[in-house]
């Protein structure tokens, strides 16, 4: 069961990441999972109008992030050891990307979760991503 709530997050990410806190939009958390909304913006795009892959990368990253940290505690620090993603498709223009994690491993040091990256309204995911993260000893 997660330790953490969405207010517990919402809180935790505007203390610890303030310059962030009002991109992210913490939708569900789950037992292993959780679902992020990203509110797109102008700044979140690259040339021709759809959102950059650096964006969508955040996206994954983040969500990931605090789906560990929902079930471990406020362990800020926390930190991505590997990732893999691959952009399926172009995002919706003008619509938020919400990202649906689920963690297919949470152990003492390691934790592995799997991300679909999607316009907000559309069944078919725009990027699938693979995440690792390092859990300090004694977190």
């Amino acid at each position: 069961m997660p330790l953490m709530t969405t207010d517990d997050l919402k809180d935790f990410l505007g203390r610890e990441f303030p310059q962030v806190k009002n991109d992210f939009v913490i939708e569900e958390v789950r037992d292993m999972g959780i679902r992020v909304r990203l509110k797109v913006e102008d700044r979140h795009l690259r040339p021709g109008g759809t959102v950059s892959g650096p964006t969508m990368f955040s996206l994954a990253d983040v969500t990931v992030y605090l789906a560990i940290l929902a079930m471990i505690g406020p362990k800020a620090l926390a930190v991505t050891t590997n990732c893999s993603i691959d952009f399926m498709r172009k995002p919706a223009s003008g619509t938020d990307l919400v990202a649906d994690c689920t963690l297919l491993k949470l152990g003492k040091v390691l934790a592995v979760g799997d991300v679909l990256l999607h316009s907000e309204g559309v069944a078919a995911p725009v990027a699938h991503a693979t995440l690792t993260y390092s859990i300090p000893p004694g977190q």
